[in-house]
């Protein structure tokens, strides 16, 4: 017997997935969103504590940090000889030189290690090892029972040269304030980007729309990181002044805020 024909069951297409649907999906990627209420007001009272830890950190970078660096860095500049009755590597705000000779040196760099070290001596009396930032230009010429001049400022050793050679040690205070203003901002988006998204989480534990963690909050988090890195290591390169880092991140931060948010109402399935 031939087998009979049967006739191809209705089916119904997927429904395209509306905006509210996807909203719902995202709060489910978020975690909180369909849960108790009472997990979504545990997390935003964790992100409020988060911005103000963040808070204080970027307090302190601007009212502390950055200052204290920079004032060293100025005392550093301002410094001249020591007179020969202060000759002495204690912790004096001049500068002394000394001929110290080299007992062995360290320029190893193996995967994320970097070891850069001189071991050092005078006479019979001392003996210490200073850091270097890389093997160039000087530490890569150095062999043992090498005589070099070393320059002391409050007790630490700040410059070595040799044979018309310089080269700053990690302790030599440097003007890249740049960097310290640009994690301070960091630290203040984030305490921004927390606050926010823990008192939306606050006020509506069961909807707090697009601010969800995942895509929006978590690009958000990268794109501060990367935009204040950017700055703060641009405005090394071009030696400008440390406020305009401020002064540039912020709004390009905004910016990629608001960038993020344009994209995800324009394609709504991205929360899912």
């Amino acid at each position: 017997m031939r087998p009979r024909a049967t006739t191809p069951q209705e089916t119904t297409a997927p429904r395209p997935a509306t905006a509210p649907r996807a909203r719902a999906t995202a709060r489910r990627a978020d975690g909180d969103g369909d849960g108790p209420p009472g997990r979504a007001r545990r997390t935003g009272v964790l992100l409020v504590l988060l911005s103000l830890a963040s808070a204080v950190a970027c307090c302190l970078v601007f009212t502390w940090w950055l200052p204290a660096d920079g004032e060293r860095y100025q005392d550093y500049r301002a410094a001249g000889p020591c007179p020969s009755s202060a000759l002495t590597m204690g912790h004096t705000d001049c500068l002394s030189t000394w001929r110290l000779t080299v007992e062995k040196t360290v320029n190893r760099t193996a995967g994320k290690e970097s070891v850069h070290d001189a071991t050092l001596t005078y006479r019979d009396s001392w003996r210490g090892t200073v850091h270097f930032n890389g093997s160039g230009p000087l530490l890569e010429r150095l062999e043992p029972g090498d005589r070099v001049t070393a320059t002391a400022w409050r007790g630490e050793i700040m410059v070595l040269a040799g044979d018309g050679v310089r080269q700053d040690t990690l302790e030599a205070p440097r003007d890249e304030l740049q960097m310290n203003a640009a994690v301070g901002v960091l630290a203040g988006l984030v305490a921004v980007q927390c606050l926010v998204f823990g008192a939306v989480r606050l006020a509506g534990p069961r909807d707090h729309g697009p601010l969800t963690w995942e895509p929006y909050g978590r690009w958000v988090l990268f794109s501060l990181f990367g935009v204040c890195f950017a700055v703060g290591f641009a405005a090394v390169w071009t030696r400008v002044p440390w406020w305009t880092v401020p002064l540039a991140a912020v709004p390009l931060a905004g910016c990629a805020a608001l960038w993020f948010r344009l994209r995800l109402r324009r394609h709504p399935r991205r929360q899912g």
